[in-house]
C-alpha cells in the first residue's frame, strides 16, 4: 500500500503534496508514474477498477468535464424531462440518430486495450464503467459492470421490451429520411451538438409491442441507478486488494460512492485522471496524465 501524504500526485519524477496544474506527460513523468502504479498494483494484487469518459477520448468520444471539473457541453438531458416531454424526446432521439453513427464507428483505444490484457494476465478482477459505449467489451474484457447501461440498446418504459439500437436506428432513419444537420460534436452518451436543428417534425416511433415510450437503455441524469447493479459493482469492490479509477473526475455519486466504500473497507485507492477529481483529498496515489499511456506501460510491466 502507498503510504504517507494523500493528495500526491506525480508531476515530473517528483511526488507534490498538492494537485499541479501541468500533468505527467513526459517521458520522465510517465516513466515515474508507471514506478509508483507498479508499487501500488503489487502490493494489492487483485484490482477493481472504475473506468470514466476519459479512456475513451481517445477512440474519438469527448468526455464531460475539463481538467478543472466543470462540464465541457450543456448538461445532459434529464431522466424527469425525457418521461415529460414529447418535445424533449424528439430533441433528445434527433440528436442521437446522429451521435449514433459516431459511437457505432467508435474502436477501442489504448486504454480499453491494457485493461483487457490486465483482466487476463488476472490482475484486474472486476471492472466497474461509468461508460455506455460498450469498448471495454470489444476490447476483451470480460469481467464488466456496465453501471450506467449500454447505448447499443434500447428498452420500453411500459413492457420493459428491448430491442438492439441498430434494429431502432434503422426505424428512427426511416422515419425521418431527411434528416441530416451538421454536427458539432458528440457526447460520451451519444447526444450530439447540432447545428440550425427543428426538432418540431422529428419522427420518434414508439414500442411496436405496447405503443409505450422507447428509451435508450443507459440511466439518464437524474435517473437511479438498478440496485442490483450496484451490488454486483459492490461486491467486486470487496473482492479486490485495492480500488483503480481510471478516467472518471468522480463528480457524481453513481462513481464516488466507490471511493467511499473503499475507504470504509480499508482499501487504498488510487487515480489516474487527467485534472481534478472529486476525491482528490482521499486518495492514497493520484497521477495526472493521460491514462492511455500509463496504462499501457503499466501493462508491459504487469501483464
Amino acid at each position: 500500500m502507498v503510504t504517507g501524504c494523500n493528495k500526491r500526485v506525480v508531476e515530473g519524477d517528483a511526488f507534490t503534496p498538492e494537485c499541479p496544474e501541468g500533468a505527467a506527460d513526459d517521458a520522465r513523468g510517465v516513466d515515474a508514474a508507471v514506478e509508483r502504479l507498479c508499487a501500488f498494483a503489487a502490493a494489492a494484487p487483485r484490482l477493481a477498477v472504475l473506468t470514466g469518459a476519459g479512456v475513451s477520448t481517445d477512440s474519438g468520444i469527448p468526455d464531460y468535464r475539463g481538467a478543472d471539473g466543470h462540464w465541457k457541453h450543456r448538461q445532459p438531458v434529464m431522466y424527469q424531462d425525457f418521461i415529460a416531454s414529447v418535445h424533449t424526446r424528439r430533441r433528445y432521439w434527433g440528436r442521437s440518430v446522429v451521435g449514433w453513427r459516431r459511437i457505432e464507428a467508435a474502436r477501442p483505444g489504448t486504454a480499453h486495450r491494457a485493461l483487457a490484457a490486465l483482466e487476463g494476465s488476472g490482475r484486474v478482477q472486476d471492472l466497474i464503467t461509468q461508460n455506455v459505449d460498450g469498448l471495454h467489451q470489444r476490447a476483451g474484457s470480460r469481467a464488466v459492470t456496465d453501471l450506467h447501461g449500454r447505448l447499443d440498446a434500447v428498452e420500453c418504459l411500459g413492457c420493459g421490451s428491448r430491442i438492439d439500437r441498430d434494429v431502432f436506428q434503422a426505424r428512427l432513419e426511416a422515419l425521418n429520411p431527411d434528416w441530416n444537420p451538421a454536427s458539432e460534436t458528440v457526447r460520451p452518451d451519444g447526444d450530439a451538438e447540432l447545428s440550425d436543428a427543428d426538432y418540431d417534425d422529428f419522427a420518434v416511433p414508439a414500442c411496436t409491442q405496447c405503443g409505450g415510450i422507447l428509451k435508450p437503455a443507459v440511466v439518464f441524469f437524474g435517473e437511479n441507478v438498478p440496485r442490483s447493479r450496484v451490488a454486483v459493482a459492490m461486491a467486486g469492490l470487496e473482492r479486490a486488494d485495492a480500488l483503480l479509477v481510471v478516467g472518471s473526475s468522480l463528480m457524481v455519486f453513481s462513481g464516488y460512492r466507490f471511493i467511499r466504500e473503499a475507504r470504509r473497507l480499508g482499501k487504498p485507492v488510487a487515480v489516474v485522471n487527467r485534472g481534478r477529481t472529486r476525491a482528490d483529498g482521499e486518495l492514497d496515489l493520484k497521477i495526472d496524465a493521460a491514462c492511455g499511456r500509463v496504462l499501457e506501460r503499466l501493462t508491459e510491466r504487469l501483464a
